[in-house]
């Protein structure tokens, strides 16, 4: 086993025990603060066994007694702003675990949970799960802003998030112990992003999940994001889900156990209210009826997910790699609504194509901040082979200066 150096945090110490409480690894108040060190210990393939906290210096801090200390980190801002998560004292989740490290005069320690590090909390009982962000400089774009496939990956990792903190999680990629048994992942059919207002760079977001029953086999999972500054709701989002055999990969009904397992989690709430997402039809484009299409796009082993397939976030760089330059530089994407088809794996050469029309073929359709879209576009992602269809999509756009 490898022992790795992984950060350095401040502590602040309270009175004369030797329990260390980690909550977040930036430094607190300076005054306040004693020098500590973190240790993570792996195996094989990367895996984390294990958190380990030292103390580097001997004394007590603003105690008066020497030696040991009951040490909290107790870091709640960053540059005056909540972030990823922070909570309190008697408001700790069920996703944070024990969090706790035992320390003593000789620097050893004992191991953190890695579930200390979640960064959630459930709000609403255990319907509504809820986690911050702050927006990373490599997670925006050349128009400083976060991009789609950034609010998609956030989505994504809370949905995650709020498994492992259900205690639901097995093995598997979000799945569930009876899902793992009968070896069985979620797969998303169908997904609906409406965005009113893209963050940037630093700003900090806060994400609620929950999920429902969606027909007699299959699921649907929504999300809310907000500007945490201003607890405005600048992001909607809605999916469906359904199961598949990992080895068939066939599509296979809800086993009745592991509906028993989700179903206390089940929230009946709408993200939509005004009927703004339907699951309407979505135009097949050819070469025929597509006025641009880009070839030879090869996934990577980076895009591929832990179920073997590419991610379904990576597919929409490639859609977006055949829509013309003028409007990528000129529009934000207000809407978008993908439709999964059929899987893809890295050997795969796929193609894009893409035809736009202008707001006078879209009056009918609105945005969730009631401004009608300037421009909208219907996508396709096939295979370039036999040109099997891999994800349609329809989007829409407002110029950047509206949004």
């Amino acid at each position: 086993m490898m022992r790795v150096m992984a950060m350095k945090m401040s502590v602040a110490a309270s009175s004369s025990s030797t329990s260390l409480h980690l909550q977040r690894p930036w430094p607190v108040k300076k005054e306040e603060a004693l020098l500590a060190t973190a240790a993570v210990s792996y195996a094989r393939k990367g895996e984390v066994r294990g958190l380990r906290a030292m103390v580097s210096s001997g004394g007590s801090v603003g105690g008066g007694g020497g030696g040991n200390g009951n040490i909290r980190v107790s870091v709640d801002k960053v540059n005056g702003r909540k972030v990823n998560g922070v909570v309190h004292g008697s408001e700790s989740p069920l996703s944070l675990g024990k969090g706790i490290a035992l320390v003593g005069d000789d620097g050893g320690g004992g191991m953190v949970s890695v579930n200390a590090f979640k960064l959630g909390r459930f709000v609403e009982d255990i319907h509504v799960y809820r986690q911050n962000f702050v927006i990373r400089s490599y997670e925006i774009g050349p128009d400083k802003t976060a991009t789609m496939e950034t609010l998609m990956n956030l989505l994504q990792e809370t949905a995650l998030n709020h498994v492992m903190s259900s205690g639901l999680a097995s093995d598997g990629f979000g799945a569930t112990h009876e899902m793992s048994l009968r070896k069985l992942i979620w797969v998303v059919t169908r997904i609906n992003i409406q965005v009113e207002k893209y963050s940037r760079w630093g700003d900090v977001v806060e994400i609620d999940t929950w999920v429902a029953a969606s027909g007699k086999n299959g699921m649907r999972r929504d999300w809310i994001i907000r500007d945490y500054s201003t607890q405005q709701i600048i992001t909607r989002a809605t999916s469906n889900w359904v199961m598949m055999n990992r080895e068939t990969r066939r599509l296979s009904k809800i086993p009745e156990q592991v509906r028993e397992e989700v179903k206390p989690f089940y929230l009946d709430r709408k993200v939509f209210f005004d009927g703004s997402c339907v699951n309407e039809k979505i135009d097949k484009l050819t070469e025929d009826t597509a006025e641009y299409i880009r070839s030879g796009l090869a996934p990577r082993w980076s895009d591929m997910d832990v179920n073997q397939h590419v991610n379904n976030v990576k597919y929409i760089g490639w859609i977006l790699e055949s829509v013309p330059l003028h409007v990528l530089e000129d529009y934000h994407l207000t809407s978008m609504t993908l439709e999964y088809r059929r899987e893809c794996r890295q050997s795969n050469l796929l193609e894009s194509l893409t035809s736009m029309t202008t707001s006078e073929a879209h009056e009918d359709t609105v945005t969730i901040n009631s401004r009608k879209a300037e421009l909208g576009s219907t996508h396709i992602l096939r295979l370039q082979e036999d040109k099997a269809e891999i994800v349609r999509a329809r989007a829409e756009w407002q110029r950047k200066k509206y949004i």
